[in-house]
């Protein structure tokens, strides 16, 4: 496949993957490269002149009235590299790392930073080349950005800090020379341009609503298994019914579940009100539509903003070549605020609130396939010799601990904000957070998902010789095929961490829509 092309361009949330996770090779494009020089000239120009400007030639933050004299600006920049990086906690992921190269040198791409051409190819060689820097996942409040992880990033670029490259944790300067690049000596505004963005919640919180949208299809094929397994009715997932409320992701939503519930024996068996009673099944079963399908629509909102911060310039001050104010002022250095995240922000507690709810009433399946007293004649737990064993009983029991976590971590962190920088910054958008909490829900969900295929795999097992659709049947195989049936109490801890890491890769996508 040819190299992605970085031209400061919107980047969809599969181009951001096959990047950072599948380590797709990037390339800058000849029209960046010319707005980048074209950018630089700018900060020369006003270094030349002696004029003052916030970031290439001041202090920072609350520093910003302290002049810089010229032959210092260079260790400006190191300075200011060295004393953000001041993250804490496990680091980042390889992948999230790869995201804020990516995001990093695409923005920079855009030609309004000012920086040399030279570092934005160092950050792409260093993707190319799989440098990837150690990046602590803590300590980021969302503006100036993204200042600590940034500059723990930025500690590779200049030869310092630590980064892995084939494999092997070791030293920002030993990395880049096994990968046969040499550091960079930042020069005036640079250092600023690379710590003043939103990268780092933007790369966390693409990768994981990636993950997130998987899981939005996942639940529908859960939530099918268990509604065949308690031999429950498809009627409430009728296009009539969905077409007199027509939201996209419910309408997408009823029909994957009418598609992968086709050709259903164990749906023919009961059909006949003669032979079954009950006339609507529950909540948790006959509304999936419209809380799946409500689902996707918060993540399709939720991916359009991340595509839109993917190619936006986030760092301050903003550098404009040309002239566009209309009053003849020729270039202009701008000090603004597009490094606060609260668009990301709000964003990331939004999604965290709906796939809590989809965690939620996946929680409710699972409670109704091991509950004997409204399981539809399943044994009591799922287990053969209930009273002897325990089946699933402590599977729900685990499902509840990960939901009442996500509950907890649903609570928004876009509503706090603590002042910084002595009251200069003293409104932030906590996005970091919120793209931690994400992340930690989505793999929670993950797990809670695995369980309920685990238990709805259990419960169709048991109504053999009545086999459910086709699709249902492929799920059912995949999951027996590095899950066996329960046949006595076994260690229940393995078998959900299997079928979690066949979600996460893939392996039980079986969607219509």
């Amino acid at each position: 496949m040819a190299p992605l092309s970085l031209n400061g361009q919107p980047l969809s949330l599969s181009e951001i993957e096959s990047v950072a996770a599948e380590r797709h090779s990037v390339a800058l494009a000849g029209e960046a490269i010319a707005r980048v020089d074209k950018s630089r000239q700018v900060i020369k120009s006003i270094l030349e002149t002696g004029q003052t400007v916030y970031g290439v030639n001041t202090g920072f933050g609350k520093l910003a009235d302290v002049r810089i004299p010229a032959d210092r600006l260079a260790q400006l920049q190191t300075n200011l590299v060295r004393s953000h990086a001041c993250g804490l906690g496990e680091p980042l992921s390889e992948a999230e790392s790869r995201a804020m190269l990516l995001l990093r040198a695409n923005v920079l791409a855009k030609g309004h930073s000012g920086v040399r051409a030279e570092l934005v190819r160092l950050l792409v060689a260093m993707l190319n080349a799989g440098v990837h820097p150690i990046i602590p996942a803590k300590g980021s409040v969302g503006a100036s950005g993204d200042l600590a992880p940034l500059a723990h990033l930025a500690l590779v670029v200049i030869g310092e800090g630590e980064a892995i490259c084939d494999g092997i944790r070791q030293s920002g300067a030993q990395a880049l020379a096994v990968a046969g690049l040499a550091p960079l000596q930042l020069a005036a505004k640079e250092g600023l341009a690379l710590l003043n963005g939103t990268q780092a919640m933007t790369g966390v919180g693409a990768l994981t609503v990636v993950r997130a949208t998987r899981l939005a299809q996942i639940a529908d094929l859960a939530g099918a298994m268990s509604l065949e397994a308690l031999m429950g009715t498809p009627v409430a997932f009728d296009p009539r019914i969905h077409q007199v409320r027509p939201h996209a992701g419910q309408m997408a939503s009823a029909a994957n579940l009418t598609a992968i519930l086709e050709d259903s024996q164990i749906r023919e068996s009961h059909r006949s009100h003669s032979v079954d009673p009950r006339v609507q099944d529950a909540y948790c079963l006959r509304c999936m539509p419209q809380v799946h399908g409500a689902v996707r629509g918060v993540l399709a909102h939720v991916t359009q903003i991340l595509e839109t911060e993917s190619g936006s310039a986030t760092d301050n001050p903003l550098v404009f070549p040309e002239d566009k104010s209309g009053r003849g002022t020729g270039a202009e250095v701008l000090s603004g605020g597009n490094f606060h995240g609260a668009p990301l922000s709000y964003a990331f507690d939004y999604a965290a609130i709906a796939l809590t709810d989809l965690a939620s009433i996946s929680e409710r399946r699972i409670d109704r396939l091991i509950n004997p007293d409204i399981n539809e004649g399943l044994p009591a737990f799922l287990c053969a010799d209930a009273g002897l064993s325990s089946g699933y009983m402590i599977a729900h029991v685990t499902a509840a601990a990960l939901l009442n976590e996500c509950k907890v971590l649903a609570h928004p962190s876009s509503t706090d904000s603590v002042p910084t920088s002595g009251g200069k910054e003293d409104h932030v958008s906590m996005g970091m957070t919120g793209a931690l909490k994400l992340r930690q829900i989505v793999e929670n969900l993950e797990h809670i998902l695995a369980i309920e295929m685990m238990c709805a795999a259990q419960g169709l097992d048991y109504r053999r010789p009545l086999q459910p659709g086709p699709a249902v049947a492929r799920a059912h195989a995949r999951i027996r095929a590095v899950v066996p049936h329960l046949d006595e109490d076994r260690v229940p801890a393995p078998d959900i961490e299997a079928i979690a890491t066949a979600i996460r890769g893939g392996e039980l996508q079986i969607t219509s829509a």
